[in-house]
């Protein structure tokens, strides 16, 4: 269970963070991809930081998750600067995709009746063996 500072410095990541991102995007002139950070958890020691990604259409995911991965420094720098009065070491930053948003709009279709998966049961993701 995540302590009261941990969710604060979890929030204020989570805003610079977008800022940053969706900043970089605009720089860039992308104009049809939308990012969103969804969560960012921190550990105990505020050491780590765990950044969930959204990403908009989910099929750019993949690719993109690749760039801000491989910018990774610059962007850590980019979050120190902003966060330099409120924390004293920035933690390392580890970049996911949330396909929580996909999968709430793949069980929306399901229920519409749009893709039903009993009717077609290859709609359905195979589970995942651990």
């Amino acid at each position: 269970m995540e302590s009261n500072r941990q969710k604060k410095i979890g929030g204020i990541l989570q805003k610079d963070l977008v800022e940053i991102l969706q900043g970089s995007l605009r720089d860039e002139g992308v104009k049809n991809l939308m990012i969103s950070v969804t969560k960012v958890s921190v550990t105990v020691d505020l050491s780590l930081a765990r950044v969930n990604l959204s990403v908009f259409p989910a099929s750019e995911g993949p690719k993109l998750l690749e760039g801000i991965k491989s910018n990774g420094p610059l962007i850590k720098h980019a979050l120190a600067l902003r966060v330099k009065n409120q924390l004293r070491k920035m933690p390392n930053l580890t970049f996911y995709l949330d396909e929580s948003l996909e999968y709430i709009d793949q069980i929306d279709r399901s229920l519409k009746g749009e893709e039903n998966p009993i009717e077609d049961p290859s709609l359905l993701a195979k589970r995942k063996k651990i």
